[in-house]
């Protein structure tokens, strides 16, 4: 793999941890800023809407920009978000903040995604991808325990501090590594910005897009809840909540590097293989929960599924985008966050069930057993060798 690449999941690390970063200092920021903590969680859910939203108009705005400009711009104004939310001392200030935050990740997720697919040949597409998710799942490993540990050590604001310094690495490998060309593949210019959305009329891309937000929304439906099980069905010490979330962030990259190598080449027998697996884990964690022996190893399991199949399927996007060069990241990035923004919120309703504490659990469950009946009358779709949208 090229070495831009890796230095796109540089960047994509320190978003991700900002991503989550603050499920564990969401109590020290409502102390700070004088509001509930209710309220303090409302930062995530600004998050969470601003990735799903900004993926296309981010898109969409810089769709003619050389890629390499669209990536520092969207890089420095993520910078910028963070700088201003270690400063502020009001929550509304922060809270847009963390919206401009959402923007500035989604837009350039959405253009590093394209950028990757082009720095690649058409049948390493997969494994592009897989190393630039690999970001995100490294960023579950050390960035966000490693956040909390700092917020812990000093306090909520050198977070969002450590966060922005990061940029700043990833901003001159950007710089260094990133051709200056257009964003157009070759120098040809954008198809019109209709023709790339009349794309979403594809059977096989809204097919795609829909599992890739199902799988994704089972799996941060239980992440966002892991520290509750841990400690409540499971009664952990809290002491053990970093080793489980680190667990779950180990095998989520070692299922999206895994899958990554096999995803281009048989994206259909990942898809037949994990599918059900992973239905089978989320029962059995489940069912086995309240074991305190059976947690670490089915967490590590569900990560690692989770992510080899929510990977396949987000690669599977860009396959099935063909036509829409500048718009194809923003169709992966919105599909993966509708799940990211849906799956807790189902996750936290299913705690008011009989489930309780493992309500979460049952949802995920429900949620990839919804995307494996679904996907069964199509398995030519997840099948095909379409070439990358950033190729046609």
């Amino acid at each position: 793999m090229p070495l831009p690449l890796y230095l796109l999941a540089l960047a994509v690390f320190a978003m991700g941890t900002s991503e989550f970063m603050l499920a564990g200092l969401l109590p020290d920021i409502a102390t700070d800023l004088g509001v509930p903590v209710a309220t303090a969680g409302l930062l995530t859910s600004a998050f969470a809407v601003g990735m799903v939203a900004g993926a296309p108009l981010m898109a969409a705005l810089s769709r003619t920009w050389p890629r390499r400009t669209a990536l520092l711009c969207f890089l420095g104004l993520f910078l910028g978000a963070h700088v201003a939310g270690a400063l502020t001392g009001a929550f509304a200030v922060l809270f847009a903040t963390r919206v401009v935050a959402a923007l500035a990740n989604a837009g350039f997720l959405a253009v590093a995604m394209t950028t990757a697919a082009a720095l690649v040949p058409p049948d390493r597409t997969g494994r592009a991808l897989a190393v630039l998710l690999g970001g995100t799942t490294l960023a579950t490993i050390a960035g966000v325990p490693g956040g909390a540990l700092l917020g812990a050590l000093l306090d909520w604001r050198a977070t969002f501090w450590a966060v922005a310094l990061l940029c700043v690495p990833a901003a001159l490998g950007v710089l260094r590594g990133i051709p200056a060309g257009p964003a157009a593949d070759r120098g040809a210019p954008a198809p019109a910005l209709r023709r790339e959305l009349a794309r979403l009329r594809s059977p096989r891309l809204l097919l795609v897009m829909a599992l890739g937000a199902l799988v994704n929304a089972a799996t941060f439906g239980t992440f966002t809840f892991l520290a509750t099980i841990a400690t409540g069905t499971a009664g952990l010490d809290k002491l053990w909540v970093p080793a489980v979330l680190v667990l779950f962030g180990l095998g989520s990259f070692a299922g999206v590097t895994a899958a990554g190598r096999l995803s281009d080449r048989r994206p259909g027998l990942v898809v037949a293989v994990t599918g059900p697996l992973l239905l089978v884990g989320w029962i059995a964690l489940g069912l086995s929960a309240a074991h305190p022996a059976a947690l670490p190893a089915l967490v590590f399991a569900q990560g690692a599924l989770s992510f080899a199949l929510g990977g396949t399927l987000i690669a599977r996007v860009l396959y099935a985008a063909a036509g829409a060069p500048t718009m194809a990241g923003s169709y992966a990035t919105a599909a993966l966050n509708v799940g990211a923004a849906a799956g807790p919120a189902v996750a936290a309703a299913a705690l008011g069930t009989a489930a309780a504490g493992l309500g979460p659990v049952w949802a995920s469950a429900a949620l990839v057993a919804a995307a494996l009946l679904v996907a069964a009358p199509f398995p030519r779709a997840l099948a095909g060798a379409a070439r990358p949208a950033e190729r046609v």
